[in-house]
């Protein structure tokens, strides 16, 4: 299937130098890539996926890639959210729904914060596969594959669970296209009414044990909406108080998988990977000369690099150079991950050495990953004060550096689990074992993602009321 990471430099640029097809990653070094212990049975899932039917189109994808170059000049913010990695287990309407809704509360909170559009984007309808420390995983002496996500093997550990099966990659498939499904009726049909957002957002703020500090912002909306109402702008002649734009996303981790999804685009001719509108490439998997880079230099969709504390300046421009040659806006979105300890030092050399190059990005925040500790209950978790202090350091540093902050990418859920500490309800140690429930990363709930969208959004409309040219957008 692809070559190791022993290959030779001159044989990777030798293969570099073959024009770009669907399957050219196949002749470069690969990592994170599971062992598949019947290659025929691999091949016979990606001829069928390969048959099937588009997930996202094209045109989506090119729609998103404009609206993320606005968000690179200060246009939009984007907010990227959704499950570190997706189950097949939790795959239902009502999952699916809590998590589309608090990201539309998210949403209209940050839009009345920043005076611009928000970009919505989950991590949905796709984030099966997750890149790991280590190949094998040891307990009790007993040692197996490391479990890589439900589209690769099983969160068991037994040695019948963690088999790569390639037939899990159909699984995903149907329940990508079930999930999408799904958010398109949502977005479409009336579930994101701007009024009834607003309403759910009013039940949060009564909730919240900082309540008066989130009236205020709450009731600005209020009168907005109230305006706009008196004004005749409403849902008959106003499609936008009624309906919204969500797009889907995931880490483009598992190649044999993105190259079945990728298609011609029949009205431009070119190249796209149709199972997702949004990709991005991890910290483990973006070395300029892998397999990885080299798949996605050539499909069209817009791309995520995720950047931290590791990240060389030199390899940083390269990728650039590699992944968008054009220097087309909206391409590429750099993602900073760097821990709320590491930011201020390890992202202004960055910033700066891509701002020098005078290409144009959309920089958002990842203020999770960098974020994760261990607890004494042998769970992994993230401290809220923590991933706020990196979200602050984040628009604290592109602001001095002249850089529009283009957005947030959280990990979260709508449901109410027990994973991060802290927030307005102080959540300890003690009460992580109360719905503890994620068999990957710590994830916000749906409390702590809004009590976020509010913190965000205060910040933003104090950052906006320093810009008199900003307009009101809602």
């Amino acid at each position: 299937m692809s070559v190791t990471l022993s290959q030779t430099s001159a044989s990777r640029a030798a293969t570099k130098a073959v024009n770009w097809s669907p399957e050219s990653w196949r002749s470069f070094p690969i990592r994170q890539v599971p062992a598949y212990p019947d290659e025929d049975a691999l091949t016979a899932v990606e001829a069928r996926l390969h048959r099937y039917p588009p997930l996202v189109f094209a045109g989506e994808a090119r729609r998103l890639r404009q609206h993320l170059a606005q968000a690179a000049t200060g246009r939009a913010f984007v907010l990227q959210g959704g499950a570190c990695a997706e189950s097949f287990s939790e795959f239902s309407a009502d999952f699916v729904r809590d998590t589309f809704r608090v990201l539309l509360q998210m949403a209209v909170v940050l839009t009345f914060g920043a005076k611009v559009p928000v970009v919505k984007i989950g991590r949905m309808a796709g984030q099966f596969a997750k890149p790991r420390s280590s190949d094998n995983e040891t307990k009790d002496g007993v040692t197996l594959p490391s479990y890589r996500g439900d589209i690769i093997n099983g969160p068991d550990f037994t040695a019948a669970d963690r088999v790569p099966d390639p037939v899990r990659m159909e699984t995903g498939y149907f329940q990508s296209a079930g999930i999408l499904n799904l958010l398109r009726a949502f977005s479409r049909g009336g579930y994101a009414n701007l009024h009834q957002v607003h309403r759910w957002n009013l039940g949060f703020v009564e909730r919240s044990p900082l309540a008066e500090r989130y009236r205020v912002l709450a009731g600005k909306i209020d009168e907005t909406l109230s305006f706009m109402g008196a004004c005749g702008l409403g849902a008959e002649c106003t499609p936008q108080i009624d309906e919204t734009e969500f797009y889907t996303s995931h880490e483009a981790l598992l190649l044999p998988y993105e190259q079945a999804m990728t298609r011609i685009d029949s009205t431009s001719g070119e190249w796209y990977d149709c199972s997702a509108h949004f990709l991005w490439i991890g910290d483990r998997t973006r070395q300029p000369d892998g397999a990885h880079v080299e798949f996605l230099r050539g499909v069209r969709n817009p791309i995520g690099i995720k950047v931290g504390p590791t990240t060389q300046i030199e390899d940083l421009e390269r990728l650039l150079e590699i992944l968008n040659p054009g220097d087309e806006a909206g391409r590429i979105t750099l993602i900073s991950r760097m821990g709320a300890a590491k930011i201020r030092d390890h992202l202004p050399p960055l910033v700066r050495a891509v701002k020098g190059t005078g290409r144009t990005v959309t920089w958002v925040s990842d203020p999770m990953h960098g974020n994760t500790i261990p607890t004494s209950h042998n769970v992994k978790t993230r401290n809220f004060d923590a991933i706020l202090s990196e979200t602050q350091a984040f628009f604290d540093v592109l602001t001095s550096e002249g850089v529009p902050p283009g957005g947030v990418h959280i990990e979260m859920t709508g449901q109410n689990v027990t994973e991060c500490v802290g927030g307005a309800h102080a959540l300890t140690e003690d009460d992580l074992g109360a719905r503890y429930q994620t068999f990957c990363d710590p994830r916000l709930n749906a409390e702590q993602s809004l009590e976020l969208a509010f913190r965000m959004a205060e910040e933003l409309s104090t950052r906006v009321r320093a810009t008199p040219s900003a307009t009101t957008v809602l």
